[in-house]
């Protein structure tokens, strides 16, 4: 079965980083979608970016510049590199891919960035 196992999480000050990474089972990997996505309270969740299995990258103009999506297909594994990290990132981020019209979840990673 498809298992997504988001870690990385944590508490950073703002301006910080942290590098989110998800491993994956159950797909082949190096050819399969992958994205980031994050919840903030109250709010709906959103893409934050997403990775294409040929290495295509796509962002959300609020992060552009400052993270770094990458796969690791040796690793089945797909990080998420955040830099200038803004107390409006604190949210939970999910990592989430797609197989046969069928969304997979990870289980989520808590971002704070304090002010």
């Amino acid at each position: 079965q498809v298992q997504l196992v988001e870690s990385g999480g944590g508490l950073v000050q703002a301006g910080g980083s942290l590098r989110l990474s998800c491993a994956v089972s159950g797909v082949i990997f190096s050819v399969t979608n992958m994205a980031w996505y994050r919840q903030a309270p109250g709010k709906q969740r959103e893409l934050v970016a997403a990775i294409s299995g040929g290495g295509s990258t796509n962002y959300a103009d609020s992060v552009k510049g400052r993270f770094i999506i990458s796969r690791d297909n040796a690793k089945n594994t797909v990080h998420l590199q955040m830099n200038s990290l803004k107390p409006e990132d604190t949210a939970v981020y999910y990592c989430k891919t797609n197989l046969m019209s069928r969304n997979y979840w990870g289980q989520g990673t808590q971002v704070t960035v304090s002010s």
